[in-house]
């Protein structure tokens, strides 16, 4: 599967297939929900190829406003209904918002793995 990065004026958001991993990188500030639809298409186009594991690396991801918080939350709740891809949350104990936010997914996903590096 080829799937073009996602890129705008402070962000990227990549896929590698060889890993299952997409990548979080920059600034995301879109303007609500509708904008934030090709990273809401990338998460579930790589969830319905049923891998053994996904990762979203959010380590130098900076900033999500709340519309982008809610795609992951959205996307949290989708894979908790599907049981057999384990999900991987990777962020960075050196941004304020990660530390905080990202335990409070797995309140809807319980078998949702976070590591803080």
């Amino acid at each position: 599967m080829n799937i073009e990065p996602i890129t705008g004026e402070n962000y990227l958001v990549e896929y590698h297939p060889d890993t299952t991993t997409i990548n979080f990188q920059g600034v995301l500030r879109l303007a609500g929900m509708t904008e934030y639809e090709p990273i809401d298409n990338l998460l579930t186009e790589v969830a319905a190829t049923n891998p053994s594991t996904m990762t979203l690396d959010l380590q130098k991801l900076e900033f999500l406003n709340s519309s982008g918080f809610s795609i992951l939350s959205k996307f949290a709740i989708a894979m908790r209904k599907q049981k057999t891809t384990k999900i991987m949350m990777i962020g960075s104990q050196n941004i304020t918002w990660q530390v905080r936010s990202l335990k409070n997914l797995q309140r809807l996903m319980p078998n949702l793995t976070v590591e803080l590096k």
